[in-house]
């Protein structure tokens, strides 16, 4: 069994990358799964193979410990780790090929807690890989590019898994997907533009933080995906296939 992890901002498309993956290896003749991390999620784009919600009721922890929403979902995603077997044991009953898992809206309950970890170290699988998603709508000026590159690495770091980055929402950016694709490529093109769009404090900040940053994992770019008609998912699968398969891919 091969897992993939989808990790991204709040609102980035997860779970519709999630589905279209799914449907894109069922298509192909490959067995994938799907195990939903979000406790506090209420409606998703595909059939859940092993539902979290099915072991932690969220709605029922607020009540029972007298917490707001936030506080529901940080205990919850922590009780979620104490039910690591089951989940584990319903995995193995319906052992796929590719385990695709939908994590939590806030990527800071699942990355940055060490719930988060322990869940990822658990799960059994072959091979192990993550999927980072840059919200097209956020990323369309150089600063907020930035700062996104900035969690992008952090997370990897917390999550300590092989990652890919793709830009999702490339229907509704059409007109600066070229600018963005250059900036994941090109430091230069990327500082210029920094320099063009601020100045003072956060042009230096900016810059300061660009220049700390590793881009060589840019350095294919970011891999665009469309959350409407799934153009971009052979890529990311092809992608995918040079970490988990040692590059034998899932024909079209």
């Amino acid at each position: 069994m091969k897992t993939i992890f989808v990790t991204g901002t709040a609102g980035s498309g997860k779970s519709s990358l999630v589905s279209k993956l799914h449907e894109y290896y069922t298509r192909n003749g490959a067995f994938s799964a799907i195990l939903n991390l979000d406790p506090g999620v209420e409606s998703m784009p595909y059939n859940c193979d092993v539902d979290v919600r099915d072991y932690v009721d969220y709605v029922s922890i607020m009540q029972e410990y007298n917490l707001g929403p936030n506080g529901g979902l940080v205990m919850a995603n922590d009780l979620i780790a104490s039910k690591i077997d089951e989940i584990q044991n319903d995995v193995n009953n319906i052992n796929p090929d590719y385990l695709i898992v939908d994590t939590p809206g806030q990527i800071e309950l699942f990355a940055y807690r060490s719930s988060g970890r322990f869940i990822i170290d658990q799960i059994t699988s072959d091979e192990k890989a993550s999927i980072f998603l840059f919200d097209g709508s956020i990323i369309t000026t150089p600063v907020n590019f930035v700062s996104i590159a900035l969690l992008a690495t952090s997370i990897r770091l917390r999550l300590n898994l092989p990652t890919i980055n793709a830009i999702t929402k490339t229907d509704v950016i059409d007109t600066k997907l070229k600018d963005i694709l250059q900036w994941s490529t090109n430091m230069n093109t990327l500082e210029n533009a920094i320099s063009n769009d601020t100045d003072g404090e956060t042009y230096s900040l900016t810059t300061s933080i660009l220049r700390g940053l590793n881009l060589s994992e840019y350095e294919q770019g970011l891999i665009p995906i469309s959350n409407l008609t799934g153009d971009g998912i052979v890529n990311l699968e092809s992608a995918l296939s040079r970490i988990l398969n040692l590059g034998e891919e899932v024909e079209d």
